[in-house]
Order: C-alpha cells, then structure tokens, then sequence
C-alpha cells in the first residue's frame, strides 16, 4: 500500500512538474543526486529522523525510483497521437535518467551489503539469486541510462541507439523479478505488508506486459494498413 501511494503522488507529481523538468532537467539531476549522497552518509552517520524515514523509504526502499521507472513503461502503452503521450512522451528520457540517478544510489548500498552476506557463507538462495539478477540489473542501468542523454543519443547511429533502448524491456522483466525474489518470502509467511507490495507489483506489471502488447500490435496493424494504402 506504501508504494502505491507513492506511485500516485509520483504520477501527479510528474504530470504537475512536467514543463520544469522538461526546461530545467539538471535541477532534478542534482536534487537526485543530492538524495543519494544523504542515502549514502546515512550509512556512516546517523541523520535526523523524519530525513531519514524519507530516505528509507523513496531511496533505501527504492519507491521512487520504481516509480518513476513505471511512469516511463506506461507512457510507452498510450498512442503517440494520444493526448497522455503528448504531455508525458517529450519528458520520458528526463524521467528515466532521474530514476536511473536515484537507482544508482540504492544499488550501491544494497549490492555492497549483498556481498557481505554472501562473503560471510549464510545468504539465502532468493538473495544469492537476487545478487546474481541485482548485477545484471546494474549493468543494464548503467547503459540504459548512459544512452539516455540526449548529448549521448546524438552521437549514436539511431539503429545503434534503438537496440541498446530494447533492453529496457528485460530491464523491466527483471526488476519484477527482483522485486519478488525480496518480497515473496515474506509474504510466504503470512507478511501482509509483503503481500500487498506482491499484489501491486504484480498487478502495475502485469497491465503493463498485457498493455504494451498490445500497443505493439496496434501499432504494426496501423503501419501495415498505412503501407497498404500508400502503395494502393
């Protein structure tokens, strides 16, 4: 129930900040980062309690991040002529990098803290697993988001670009999996705090692989009707 809250106020949050970050994407760069950094010291030091039940929760938790990682799947989902893809399309790359950014932050702490598990010979097999899919995952970020610059898309052949950009459909795939690997455990055991982040998971997914789908076809039937007649 925590993230779904979470990911309302990010989806209205997002819809009212839109033209900002579209005008002024570095502010929200910086202010990621900034999030990290505070993430990162609490580590070492201790910080004042409600900052860090915020940094718990949007970046220890990774909520924010997943969240706007969501908002960037649906956008995808919605015709281009549409007019949700009109207000969210021209800032996907900006949300994604902010994601990206905050990601960074909480992957860095939870695959030191993973190692150390496994170093000390008693990590479960769902964390051994969740290690193996976090590095994979990490490595896809680190691309994903590189690629997501526009000073870096431009030096890039678009074919090029657009096969790297494919990935983000196994990135996505596997951040569910993540996400279960952490969760289902717990809601094994009658967790019913875990039990509703599985639902919502797997619901916010679950649309979206249907969704998605189905744009794609969509879209392939359009193209194939638009060949048709221009050739008629």
């Amino acid at each position: 129930m925590t993230f779904l809250l979470v990911f309302v106020i990010t989806v209205v949050a997002v819809y009212a900040l839109r033209t900002p970050l579209k005008r002024w994407p570095v502010v929200f760069y910086a202010l990621a980062i900034v999030l990290d950094v505070l993430f990162v010291m609490g580590s070492f030091v201790r910080l004042p309690g409600p900052l860090n039940d915020v940094l718990f929760l949007l970046v220890h938790k990774c909520t924010l991040a997943t969240a706007l990682f969501i908002v960037v799947m649906y956008i995808g989902v919605f015709s281009r002529d549409g007019l949700v893809a009109q207000r969210f399309r021209p800032i996907r790359a900006e949300l994604s990098i902010v994601a990206w950014l905050l990601s960074l932050g909480h992957m860095a702490v939870y695959l030191a803290s993973y190692a150390t598990r496994l170093s000390a010979g008693f990590a479960q097999v769902n964390v051994a697993v969740a290690l193996v899919i976090a590095l994979v995952l990490f490595v896809l970020l680190l691309v994903l988001g590189v690629t997501s610059f526009n000073v870096v898309k431009k030096r890039m052949p678009k074919e090029t670009w657009k096969r790297i950009q494919w990935w983000a459909y196994p990135f996505f795939g596997l951040v569910y999996v993540h996400l279960m690997l952490m969760l289902l455990p717990a809601a094994l055991r009658g967790g019913e705090a875990a039990l509703m982040s599985v639902v919502v998971y797997t619901v916010l997914f679950g649309a979206y692989a249907v969704l998605r789908i189905a744009r794609a076809l969509k879209d392939r039937r359009a193209a194939r009707n638009k060949l048709s007649a221009d050739c008629c």
